[in-house]
Order: C-alpha cells, then sequence, then structure tokens
C-alpha cells in the first residue's frame, strides 16, 4: 500500500543576528545553515493497517505525513501508494488519500458544514449518489447530519473534528493520515474518534497512519508503531514485541497482612509502604506463579495482582533512551 525509499528532507534556515545591528546585516547579506529534518528514512505500510507514528517534538513525523500526502516534496527518495509516486503522479495519487490535521481544518469557516461538503464533492468529483451513501455510513458512525447546516465558525472544537474527518473520508479514500487529530479534544470527542477510525479500518479496510502524543490512541488503535527520532527510523515493529523486548519485565503488587515486605533473588523490591510492596522480575527470569510461591513461603499474602510494562512505560524508555 505504502513504501517510502530512502527519504530525505533539507531546509534551509536564515540565520538572523540579535538587535538592530543583525537585522540591518540581515538586510545586506543572509547567513543560513542547512537542517536536515528527515534523514534517509524507510518502511512499507501494508493495507488495512494502522500503523502509529510516533517521535518526540521536532523528530520530523509531521515533515513525513505532509510528504506522503504530496504537501512536501522529498529532497531525495521516493513515496509510492498504491504503486504510483505519490510526486509524480500527484493528481491520480490524492484522489486515494484522506489527510486530517489536528491543528489545521480544511472546511471553510464561512460556509455550512454540509456547504463545505458539498466544495469537496464538487472538487473531488465525487458522484452524487456515492456521496449520500457516504455522508449515510459517516453519519452512523459520528452522528454528523444534526450539524450540517451549522456555520463552521459556531462549530466547537470537537464538532469540528468531526467535520474534518467526514470531509477527508467523502471521496472514500484507500489511505487516511491523521496528524495529532485528537489535539484538544475532550474524553468524548476522543471516543469518537477512535471510533471513527476503528470502524473505518474494519468496514472498509482503510489504511490508516496516526501521529500522536496520546498515549490512548495508541493502545486502543494500533497493533504497529514506528518510532522516529531527528528524521531517522528508532523502532519499527508489533507493539506487544516491542513491548517485550524494551521492557521485558512484569510488576508484582502484593498486599500482605503485616507490614513485613521479603525480598527474593530473582527480582527487584523497588516499592514498599505500609503492607504494600512492589516487585519488578525479569519474564525469562521467574514466572508470576513462582514468584508468588516464594514469597508466600516468607510472609502470609492478603492480595496480589500483576502489571504488565504499558505504552506509557515502552515511551518513556524509548524516548530516554532517544536523549542519551
Amino acid at each position: 500500500m505504502i513504501e517510502v525509499k530512502n527519504i530525505c528532507k533539507s531546509y534551509n534556515v536564515i540565520q538572523k543576528g540579535e538587535g538592530f545591528r543583525g537585522a540591518l546585516k540581515g538586510l545586506i547579506s543572509r547567513e543560513s545553515e542547512k537542517v536536515q529534518a528527515v534523514k534517509n528514512l524507510s518502511f512499507h505500510i501494508q493495507p488495512g493497517e494502522i500503523v502509529g507514528f510516533i517521535g518526540p517534538n521536532g523528530a520530523g513525523k509531521s515533515t513525513t505525513i505532509k510528504m506522503m500526502s504530496g504537501i512536501l516534496t522529498p529532497s531525495s527518495g521516493e513515496i509510492l501508494i498504491n504503486g504510483r509516486d505519490i510526486h509524480k503522479y500527484r493528481k491520480q495519487v490524492v484522489q486515494d488519500i484522506g489527510v486530517v490535521f489536528g491543528q489545521r481544518s480544511q472546511l471553510d469557516w464561512d460556509l455550512r458544514l454540509g456547504e463545505s461538503f458539498e466544495l469537496l464533492r464538487h472538487i473531488y468529483r465525487i458522484d452524487k449518489a456515492k456521496y449520500e451513501e457516504t455522508l449515510n455510513i459517516m453519519d452512523q458512525i459520528l452522528e454528523i447530519k444534526p450539524l450540517l447546516s451549522k456555520p463552521v465558525r459556531q462549530m466547537s472544537l470537537g464538532q469540528r473534528v468531526k467535520g474534518d474527518l467526514v470531509a477527508a473520508m467523502l471521496h472514500a479514500p484507500s489511505v487516511l493520515f491523521l496528524d495529532e487529530p485528537t489535539i484538544g479534544l475532550d474524553v468524548g470527542a476522543k471516543y469518537s474518534l477512535r471510533k471513527f477510525v476503528k470502524e473505518v479500518n474494519e468496514e472498509r479496510n482503510t489504511t490508516v497512519i496516526l501521529t500522536t502524543h496520546d498515549l490512548g490512541d495508541i493502545e486502543q488503535l494500533c497493533d504497529r508503531i514506528i518510532i522516529i527520532n531527528n528524521g531517522e527510523l528508532i523502532e519499527d515493529g508489533n507493539l506487544e514485541e516491542i513491548v517485550d523486548r524494551i521492557a521485558p519485565y512484569k510488576t508484582l503488587v502484593v498486599e500482605y497482612y503485616d507490614e513485613k515486605a521479603p525480598e527474593h533473588a530473582r527480582c527487584e523490591l523497588f516499592f514498599h509502604e505500609a503492607n504494600v510492596a512492589k516487585y519488578r522480575f525479569m519474564k525469562k527470569d521467574i514466572t508470576a506463579a513462582a514468584l508468588i510461591q516464594a514469597l508466600s513461603a516468607e510472609a502470609q499474602i492478603k492480595d496480589v495482582s500483576i502489571e504488565e510494562a504499558g505504552i506509557d512505560d515502552i515511551i518513556r524508555i524509548a524516548y530516554g533512551q532517544l536523549k542519551e
């Protein structure tokens, strides 16, 4: 579905001096610095995948998404969508993609929402019957029809995001790019967006590439994540496999009847307060059952629970490694 082959993107950033003298000097001669936002990035995405595309601020995520959607041209490299180069065959390829930027809307603020949709119908040359069919499907997912008569400028942030999602799907694209779509949304709006992504993926086999800092989006939507930093690929793979590799441990939470918390040679007692203790153990070293049996021989256990490493731990560890 999507092939990204050794893409690079560089910018020339003008260097400005401080104060009046620096500004005056800049009028006569300008100094620039070449900044490489994306460096030799390669990956491929299969049809129907939902991929989390993540990284720290300034990692190059949005730049990559803009190149993949045809907004920016790579300095070098190639991007193929459905076998066609996005930049050589832009008009044809954009018929197959939809894009939603969390901080930018493609809706016209001076029109009603329904009028914005009609405008997009004519831009994409969508058949009227097909347009109505798609709108009905989107209404079942997002309940968008009650908003059609409302001016875009009078809509809430959550309502505008709903409108942008529908606008991106009117021409039934096979690929959907979502760049920070949940930024600033409340819990209800985030639920609607995640429901939308799941249903268009399941019902239409839409391929979704999602950039986000919201860990809930990743946990609920993505089986695969791609992590980049400084424009370079850091991790790419199944979410569970990356979790097992980056954080190959579990946490055993034990509540004792008294405040005694025995230690064990094959795990780490990293928290002990009153009669509650937490043990971190490597999955390959010992099983939870064996650890519980050993601890119960030393002290009477009232209750136990097991915590797996979550996506927040993975991101924290991965980002920590990037900074080192």
